[in-house]
């Protein structure tokens, strides 16, 4: 493979070093997002080259972390997109409520606050009960957050209008307590949620699901990867299980796009075939 530069060559050795000495592998990324990641980490840490940050990412444990949490993707907020949960309350639910167990499983779930939103939803549906939830993310810190469920309170008027156009019935503040400049997500929400350490890129079939989430993390990859982690999602799924992409991911161009009907094409939830 050749290079149009220098540096092009330098983050592709780094990201390999990473694989190796880490396990993580970002390979097969998008290109643009990690140049725009390690290039900003570079300048925010006041490296010459990619290749003097690439000796302090394999001897300094500290400085690695901090670079993978660069990496990771953790842009979320409770009820992200209402438009789409409105859809799921009508397209998906139904569907749901046909089954005595269910098992979903939110694929790169960053910080928690769709999985929460997930099972505000399915408690008001009457389904949260019988219903398990697995949050699963490689980014440990984000987990950590994610389960502790405290979050900043200068969100809450966002999430909770958020909430109100996604159809919600109730007051959004019964599903929290206040504490000081945070939330605090209520236990009851906690209950059914299993949060797990899962690398989309590196890990194989989690669980036999009957709806799996991952919003606006395929954009993030290259279009080998993309097929990947579909094929992961496709045999994660049962018959008839579904799948919900973000709005600029489809399945429309992918190798597995026939094995799926479509339940909302605008929102890009998808059913897998009998």
């Amino acid at each position: 493979m050749r290079y149009k530069d220098t540096s092009d060559l330098e983050i592709s050795l780094l990201l390999e070093a990473i694989f190796r000495k880490y396990g993580y592998d970002f390979r097969e990324y998008s290109q643009a997002h990690i140049r725009r990641r390690i290039m900003n980490r570079m300048a925010v840490s006041g490296f010459e080259d990619v290749s003097q940050m690439q000796s302090k990412v394999l001897n300094d444990e500290t400085f690695a972390s901090e670079l993978l949490q660069d990496l990771s993707i953790t842009v979320t907020e409770m009820f992200r997109d209402p438009i789409f949960y409105k859809s799921l309350r009508e397209n998906v639910i139904p569907i749901l409520k046909t089954y005595p167990f269910i098992k979903i499983w939110h694929a790169g779930c960053a910080t928690g606050e769709e999985a929460y939103s997930m099972a505000i939803l399915l408690q008001e549906e009457g389904l949260y009960d019988r219903t398990t939830i697995y949050a699963t993310d490689f980014n440990q810190m984000a987990l950590n957050r994610a389960k502790d469920g405290i979050f900043s309170n200068k969100m809450i008027k966002e999430y909770t209008s958020n909430y109100q156009m996604a159809g919600g019935k109730e007051s959004f503040s019964s599903y929290y307590t206040s504490n000081y400049d945070n939330v605090i997500m209520n236990q009851s929400l906690k209950k059914n949620i299993v949060w797990a350490n899962h690398n989309l890129v590196t890990d194989s079939v989690f669980a036999e699901v009957n709806l799996i989430l991952c919003r606006n993390v395929l954009i993030y990859f290259d279009k080998n990867l993309q097929n990947k982690v579909q094929t992961l999602f496709y045999n994660s799924l049962i018959n008839g299980g579904v799948l919900c992409l973000g709005s600029k991911e489809s399945l429309r161009f992918s190798d597995l796009y026939e094995q799926y009907s479509e339940l909302d094409t605008k929102q890009r939830i998808f059913k897998k075939k009998y």
